[in-house]
């Protein structure tokens, strides 16, 4: 029996494709990666690049799709929805090829179907989801919130096998964000919303939440998490007083010590309610092992917590726990429904982009003025080179990462031993806030020795955990240490991420430290690079020292 070949779509602020065969992922993508341009929106209305990427990535054309996905963040019944008016999907729309799935469902879905898991409970936690009218009938039933034009904010399940049933949901209004282009303080009707609020106040845009957890050390908790809500069994009740405090302030750096104050309460508050929830889901369902996605689970500070007291044995994060995600999750749900199975492996690592061949290296370097481009005979020697000199080097292998982590496929990596890497890496290349931490990619053989881990769980493929150094091991990589003494935490395995672990090996090799500092490969206020060309472009605007491709290294011509 031919393997059927799946679209799934997120239609949100990361708007992404995603193309399975069976139960093989084969290629996966965020619109942004391919338009430049960040949070770039798509619609089933109208044809994206994402689509395409994936069909040709996979060498299939669209007739060739036995079933098309689709979850929307808001309403699906929005004219700019209506998958008729598409001209690629729009006759599989009439065959009858195209289901629809509420968003907390895909969140959910693409956690467990690549956990690995055959049973575990699941949370979710974001802004905002789906409307009550897109939700299923079983999701309706057990919902809690205020009206019929209310939203999902955060969603519990039970999933086994090819089955998720939804155990709790709460609902909250579209007039709790309907403040968010406002001044101030918006007022809030849910935790991601209540993150996402700070992050506007502070930084000016909404979708700047990791700016938001880099800064809370900084400050004190001067608001209790009982300033921000108050929790009653299963559901939360938020409260105006903090954005009352805060009808206008300047940005940061302005009134610095307000916004780290601020930050730092609001972190407090984001963990005691995401706490909460796990540890009255794990009561509910009795569930061993727990599956988390939605935009609050990029909160690595949060999760660590999670991992130490929510008291499950297990628990996976999905690397694209945003809504590039949600792709994921619609493809794999879209797979049940034509009787597939659930995928018995969990994912180690987030690599699906289309891979790019010398030759696309050389055509890049070729239409590329002041590059030059020269064959290496070991890309992980030449790295450490010049890792070792001081340099900054952009790192170029493989697919690209879905989730908004680079793990060494889309990465810029440097010394970790020298505290000015951190002022430099800010100030100069990356021109972002002198507060921000760097991340350190580490092998994960090596990673208890340098961390205190919760449970006995060494893994962080994706990036999505903060976790404390030991002491004695702070000042041997000062660059990516934070200011509370921890570090957001990438293992890099040798079977999972053989080019980044190679790298990293043979700079253990030769400093007899098992860990680089690992960056995103891309510009202030733009995407993660794709291709070959956008590396050596961002190369020469931020003014990195080299690219490492396969077989090559690229220089500018000073």
């Amino acid at each position: 029996m031919r393997e059927p070949y799946i679209l799934g779509l997120s239609d949100s602020h990361d708007g992404s494709a995603c193309l399975l065969h069976g139960e093989r992922l084969l290629f996966a993508v965020k619109e942004e990666r391919l338009t430049r341009r960040k949070h770039q929106r798509i619609s089933a209305g109208a044809l994206c690049g994402s689509i395409v990427y994936c069909l040709n990535a996979a060498g299939i054309t669209i007739e060739q799709i036995d079933l098309v996905v689709v979850c929307v963040q808001g309403r699906s019944r929005a004219p700019r929805h209506d998958i008729r008016q598409n001209r690629l999907l729009g006759p599989l729309a009439a065959a009858r090829k195209v289901r629809w799935i509420p968003h907390h469902a895909a969140h959910a879905v693409s956690a467990f179907a690549l956990s690995g898991f055959s049973e575990a409970a699941v949370l979710v936690v974001d802004g905002i989801g789906s409307s009550v009218e897109d939700l299923w009938d079983s999701e309706k039933a057990v919902a809690r919130g205020p009206d019929e034009m209310s939203f999902e904010t955060i969603s519990s399940y039970m999933a086994s096998g090819t089955r998720l049933e939804p155990v709790h949901k709460i609902l909250s209004p579209k007039s709790a964000s309907s403040a968010m282009e406002g001044p101030g303080l918006f007022h809030f009707g849910s935790l991601g919303l209540m993150y996402s609020a700070v992050a506007k106040l502070t930084f000016e845009k909404g979708t700047e939440s990791g700016k938001v957890m880099g800064l809370a050390p900084f400050g004190r908790p001067v608001f209790p998490p009982s300033a921000f809500f108050d929790i009653e069994g299963d559901d939360f009740h938020f409260h105006p007083t903090v954005p009352d405090l805060f009808p206008s302030i300047p940005a940061w750096p302005k009134q610095a010590e307000r916004h780290q104050d601020l930050a730092c309460s609001v972190q407090g508050a984001l963990e005691v309610g995401v706490l909460h929830l796990a540890k009255n889901l794990r009561a509910r369902t009795a569930a061993r092992y727990l599956c988390y996605s939605g935009g609050v689970a990029l909160n690595g500070v949060a999760n660590e917590k999670l991992l130490r007291e929510a008291g499950f044995e297990d628990i996976f994060i999905v690397a694209a726990a945003d809504d590039s995600g949600c792709a994921i999750g619609a493809a794999y749900w879209g797979l049940w429904q034509l009787g597939g199975h659930h995928p018995k492996q969990r994912l180690l690592a987030d690599s699906f982009g289309r891979l790019y061949d010398r030759q696309s290296v050389c055509n890049a370097a070729s239409i590329t003025p002041g590059v030059r481009l020269l064959p290496i005979a070991s890309e992980s020697r030449e790295a450490v080179d010049r890792i070792l000199d001081g340099q900054y080097i952009g790192f170029f292998n493989g697919g690209s990462e879905l989730g908004p982590r680079a793990l060494g496929q889309r990465s810029i990596l440097c010394d970790p031993r020298g505290a000015h890497r951190k002022d430099e890496l800010n100030e100069r290349i990356k021109k972002r806030e002198s507060f921000r931490p760097f991340a350190p990619a580490i092998l994960s053989e090596h990673a208890r020795d340098w961390f205190d881990l919760a449970l006995d769980n060494n893994d962080s493929p994706f990036m999505l955990r903060v976790s404390p150094f030991h002491p004695e091991k702070q000042k041997l990589v000062p660059a990516v240490v934070h200011v509370d003494g921890t570090g957001r935490l990438q293992t890099v395995n040798a079977e999972n991420n053989p080019s980044l672990h190679a790298v990293i090996n043979e700079f253990y090799r030769r400093t007899r430290v098992p860990l680089l500092l690992n960056t995103s490969f891309n510009g202030k206020n733009e995407p993660i690079v794709e291709t070959p060309k956008h590396a050596l472009d961002c190369m020469l605007a931020i003014g990195l020292d080299a690219v490492i491709f396969p077989g090559y290294v690229a220089i500018p011509v000073r």
